[in-house]
């Protein structure tokens, strides 16, 4: 017997739709607004302040190190400027200037790029803490209390370094008004009499005459005496009886200032021809002239005792010196 089984319907199974359901245009538009939104808040401000600070940054270094690389290699002036400065200077103060010292221009380099390290410095220091301090803003922070803890601390800072503080600005001041550089003989005051072997922002260092190296500090400076800028002057003082004829003396002593002005190892040493004054003093025993003149930085001791000894020369030969006095002298 065949039973007959009811028909039924042929089993299914449901499979995934491989495609995501579709993100409608209004929530992208929604999305973009919103991160837009939040991006032109504080994060753009940020990135601008940064931006902006970095290369106000990078401006203000480039422009210092410009400026102090063309006064450290002393690049030429203009030609508008070189006539002006023919005319505002007389040719013995232009040459004296060009030629102020050996180390002229390893003095320059110096000062020009040790002023441009320190205003490099200041520039980092005030644009960074501008930046930090705008920062701080735009994350909500209060930057008042800060300022007034900084100046808080600057104050108790500048109390407690105060000295030094005041050694740094003006070694600073000293650089940039070419006070005196390296080689050059100064009197500092203090018994710090010499030549100048290394300047720095805090102190200088002097090399006496006796080989002792003083270390003064910028700060304590009142009076720096410069014996080798510009030009310096030769002086020679020469003492004769006190009846010596003065006009044959006068005579003699301008054949002497003649014949130190003609020396081939000294004659490019003059800025003005040599010349001898009147009597400057008259004692019980003596009369006193002076030859002189205006030479180059650091020149006026060796062509002082060229003058010295020349007039001794040729005093001699017109008998105004006494034979003790030669005796004394060559002795």
């Amino acid at each position: 017997m065949n039973l007959l089984l009811p028909a039924t319907a042929p089993r299914t199974t449901s499979t995934p739709d491989p495609s995501p359901s579709p993100v409608l245009p209004e929530e992208i538009g929604e999305a973009g607004d919103a991160f837009w939104t939040w991006f032109t808040g504080w994060p753009l401000h940020v990135l601008v302040i940064l931006v902006v600070g970095v290369l106000v940054l990078v401006l203000l270094r480039r422009l210092i190190s410009h400026v102090t690389e063309r006064i450290a290699t002393g690049k030429p002036a203009t030609e508008d400027k070189r006539a002006k400065d023919r005319v505002r200077r007389s040719p013995i103060v232009g040459d004296a200037i060009g030629i102020a010292n050996p180390l002229a221009s390893a003095r320059r380099a110096q000062r020009a790029r040790t002023v441009g390290s320190v205003l490099n410095s200041t520039a980092n220091i005030v644009v960074g803490v501008m930046i930090l301090l705008m920062v701080l803003t735009e994350f909500g922070f209060e930057v008042a209390p800060l300022l007034a803890s900084a100046g808080v601390a600057g104050i108790a800072l500048g109390f407690g370094a105060q000295s030094l503080v005041k050694d740094f600005i003006s070694g600073v001041f000293i650089l940039i008004e070419d006070q005196y550089g390296v080689g050059d003989v100064v009197d500092l005051g203090s018994g710090a009499d010499g030549v100048i072997e290394e300047v720095q922002l805090r102190t200088t260092q002097v090399r006496s005459l006796d080989g002792t190296l003083w270390w003064v500090r910028n700060g304590e400076i009142l009076r720096a005496g410069n014996r080798t800028q510009g030009w310096s002057r030769a002086l020679a003082e020469v003492r004769v009886p006190v009846d010596a004829d003065v006009d044959v003396v006068r005579t003699a002593l301008g054949r002497a200032a003649d014949a130190v002005a003609a020396d081939p190892e000294l004659s490019d040493e003059f800025l003005e021809p040599p010349s001898v004054r009147g009597v400057d003093a008259v004692t019980d025993f003596s009369l006193a002239f002076t030859l002189h003149a205006q030479v180059r930085p650091g020149m006026q001791w060796e062509v002082s005792r060229a003058l010295r000894r020349a007039a001794q020369d040729q005093l001699r030969r017109v008998d105004v010196l006494r034979t003790d006095v030669i005796a004394s002298d060559e002795a």
